[in-house]
């Protein structure tokens, strides 16, 4: 398998050549050449578990990691330090069906595949004899950064900054964050929100003069946004085996299609949905849900990107983003691969704001359903689900559930559909206390405590206790620092 730029150029890279650096030379990200094809009996898969339907789907993906390296990067990922034996359990409320993507130790759908990361990242280094010293450099709304920070924590030969919106994310995700342990970790507050956050990886990414800075120290960028590809694939896997669980609940029969719902921003979790469905994973509508920056939304709709709006700071930070990153991928497939395309949207949308696509990118949509929920919206959709079915919700995934029903108002498609459920309703607790009870607590942790109190769901263990670890990481940056202030932390650790 091979990985080349969305924005050209004759550079085509082995995965483990792609995963190290993360984007390509010439801001570009890197794609498969094509995609590899389930077979046909994938459907006998019901009765492996997780890890062994990762591995079967990842493999052709990854097929220059060595079958039993591979199998161990896997392995080491999916063990104990998820909650549920199943890693991620399909469960059903009322009529729907969520694929619970939280049972990691961060308590959100990104460790999935940055459990997997650091290991696919570490072998890959091994493999390829390199030398330089890596530095994860990630933009986070909120989830990458707690699941990159603790994947990377004090892996050898690796240091990891997190930039996160000081003011955009809930007080439980800043405490995961900013209580992070390991000696190789750096945490950094901006002001500004993600889209700034994420401006300023891409740009340290491409300035030839820090690379030159960090090489004299022997430090090269590479980046565990999903961005990067080994973030990406690994997310691939969990839509096959969601499938795979609806024909075990006989939700489903074989060959028969089901509509995948998810909430995004960046547009990765969806995109790898996508990319389930062009390996042959019988998928028929993929829903995106947006919250108030509904941008994909408009962008589905019309045909046309457009970012010149407000910017909004909602309950479900982690999909407040107006520049999704992984689109350029989506983009690319559909164009027939034109890369002169890509480059003239991505120009575009840097100078005017805006792009318009082409007919057939258009007609490539056709397969995409796309809506959005509100504040008000979110809320009643978290305490109409408790209430008739004792669900409980994120905002996140509240905001799928509604834009769900609003397809199913409009299109009537009966299709059995899943959920992606992306975090644990504690990682939002105020959010969930207010929708579920009325009362504002204006305490991240206090409202914890209230929704074990008065629902008996158990609180995540990276969850319990969080709000007396110390905090490690202090410092709040305005933009123009934080070149210097990354710099300075990997030059000096």
């Amino acid at each position: 398998m091979q990985y080349v730029s969305t924005r050209g150029g004759s550079e085509k890279l082995r995965a483990a050549q792609a995963i190290i650096r993360g984007i390509a030379g010439n801001r570009g990200l890197f794609v498969p050449e094509m995609f590899p094809s389930l077979p046909e009996n994938f459907t006998d898969w019901t009765v492996l578990p997780y890890q062994e339907v990762a591995v079967r789907v990842l493999q052709p993906f990854l097929d220059d990691y060595p079958a039993e390296v591979l199998g161990q990067c896997v392995k080491s990922a999916y063990d104990d330090k998820f909650a549920a034996a199943e890693v991620a359990p399909l469960i059903k409320a009322g009529d729907t069906c969520f694929l619970e993507l939280y049972h990691g130790r961060t308590a959100a759908f990104k460790d999935m595949a940055l459990s997997l990361l650091p290991h696919l990242l570490t072998a890959a280094l091994k493999q390829e004899d390199e030398q330089q010293q890596i530095a994860i450099l990630t933009a986070t709304s909120g989830d990458t950064g707690k699941a990159a920070l603790e994947g990377f924590a004090d892996v050898p030969g690796t240091q990891i900054v997190v930039l996160y919106p000081h003011v955009g994310v809930s007080q439980v995700q800043e405490r995961q964050m900013t209580t992070q342990e390991g000696t190789n970790t750096h945490v950094f507050g901006i002001r500004g929100n993600f889209d700034d956050a994420q401006r300023a990886v891409k740009k340290l990414f491409n300035d030839e003069s820090v690379a030159q800075k960090l090489g004299i120290s022997g430090i090269r960028f590479s980046s565990a946004n999903s961005i990067n590809i080994g973030r990406l694939v690994p997310q691939v896997a969990y839509y096959v085996w969601a499938y795979l669980q609806m024909l075990k609940q006989e939700i489903l029969k074989p060959g028969e299609a089901m509509n995948v719902v998810v909430p995004t921003g960046n547009f990765g979790n969806i995109l790898a949905a996508w990319y389930a469905r062009e390996m042959g994973l019988p998928v028929n509508r993929l829903i995106c849900a947006s919250n108030r920056n509904n941008v994909l939304t408009d962008f589905i709709t019309t045909g046309t990107y457009d970012v010149r709006r407000n910017f909004h700071i909602t309950t479900s930070p982690s999909m407040d983003i107006l520049v999704s990153s992984n689109l350029e991928r989506l983009l690319y497939h559909l164009s027939g691969g034109d890369s002169d395309q890509i480059k003239g949207f991505m120009q575009a949308l840097e100078t005017e704001g805006r792009y318009t696509v082409s007919s057939r990118i258009r007609k490539g949509l056709e397969g995409f359903y796309a809506g959005y929920a509100d504040e008000a919206e979110t809320r009643e959709a978290i305490a109409s689900l408790y209430q008739k079915h004792q669900y409980l919700m994120d905002p996140h995934t509240a905001v799928a559930h509604k834009v769900y029903r609003d397809f199913l108002q409009e299109t009537g498609d009966t299709t059995p559909a899943v959920i992606a459920a992306t975090a644990s309703a504690y990682k939002f607790a105020d959010t969930v206390t207010e929708a579920l009870w009325g009362t504002p607590l204006g305490d991240g942790f206090a409202a914890v405590k209230e929704l074990h109190q008065k629902t008996g769901v158990p609180i995540p263990v990276g969850l319990k206790g969080l709000e007396e670890k110390p905090v490690r990481h202090k410092t709040t940056l305005d933009q123009s620092g934080i070149e210097t202030a990354v710099l300075d932390a990997l030059k000096g650790s």
